[in-house]
């Protein structure tokens, strides 16, 4: 799948998807290891400290399924159903536009863009006609 592009598409690819998986891993581990700085930002989201294991979980295995290649694709949808949640609960809360809101948004963009750049069959699904 990851063929016919040039060598810097592949790590420009490589990096987007990057950030986004080691951002994911970092924040899935936190809901593990439950830092003050986690508990108290999970309480204000409206979630209890008892949803930390399960949003850490779905993070973690969504993560894990994006950074396999032949699974990547579905990770991918998982990670943007996740993120779709998140910009679901600071819109309730009526948290900033560009800070909060639209900060999935940016890591979807990092995501789906890594993938594209380097997946020939999604590219031909999504093509950008210009």
């Amino acid at each position: 799948m990851e063929n016919s592009i040039s060598k810097t598409s592949r790590w420009i690819s490589y990096s987007m998807s990057g950030v986004v998986i080691l951002f994911m891993v970092m924040d899935g581990i936190m809901k593990f290891v439950k830092p003050p700085e986690v508990i108290e930002g999970t309480l204000a989201l409206g979630f209890a400290e008892e949803h930390l294991p399960v949003l850490g979980s779905l993070a973690l295995i969504s993560t894990l399924l994006y950074s396999i290649p032949r699974t990547s694709i579905l990770g991918a949808l998982l990670l943007t159903a996740y993120f779709g949640g998140a910009m679901a609960t600071h819109v309730r809360l009526n948290n900033p536009l560009f800070t909060h809101i639209l900060f999935t948004v940016y890591l979807s963009i990092l995501l789906w863009g890594g993938l594209w750049l380097r997946n020939r069959k999604l590219r031909e699904l999504l093509p950008i006609v210009g």
